[in-house]
């Protein structure tokens, strides 16, 4: 289930997201310098687009996180599919390709990548982790 505050943030092209204030901002950390802290490549890929806005390194995340094989991708894609469904029923169909900031699903991303390496259970952040780097 994703989560909802009730409140939105509206963009100038009609999409609209949940409010992220007070949640910090993510897309601002220095993912390179955490990638190798925290020993996780999927980081610095994800600095590496942020920087160099080189779609393949979101790939080359993704493929980090889910795995590199056909059946691991789509058992990730069926889960993902429910985010897109909870998606629509909260805001409308498609809203994402409307025009959200890269920042935004950025940041977003990396928030839920991190609350899913703490553990976090309260919503299934594995599954929004794909999902904003898709959007992104």
């Amino acid at each position: 289930m994703i989560k909802d505050s009730g409140a939105r943030r509206e963009f100038k092209t009609g999409a609209v997201r949940d409010v992220a204030e007070g949640e910090g901002r993510c897309d601002l950390l220095p993912l390179g310098i955490l990638a190798d802290r925290m020993k996780t490549p999927i980081l610095a890929f994800i600095e590496d687009y942020v920087r160099y806005g080189d779609p393949c390194s979101l790939w080359f995340a993704l493929d980090e996180f889910i795995g590199k094989m056909p059946e691991q991708w789509c058992s990730a894609l069926l889960e993902v599919s429910k985010q897109y469904e909870e998606g629509a029923k909260k805001y409308s169909d498609r809203n994402w390709e409307k025009g959200i900031p890269v920042h935004c699903f950025i940041d977003s991303g990396v928030r839920h990548y991190l609350k899913w390496r703490r553990g976090d259970d309260d919503e299934p952040h594995d599954r929004a982790f794909i999902w904003n780097m898709l959007s992104a």
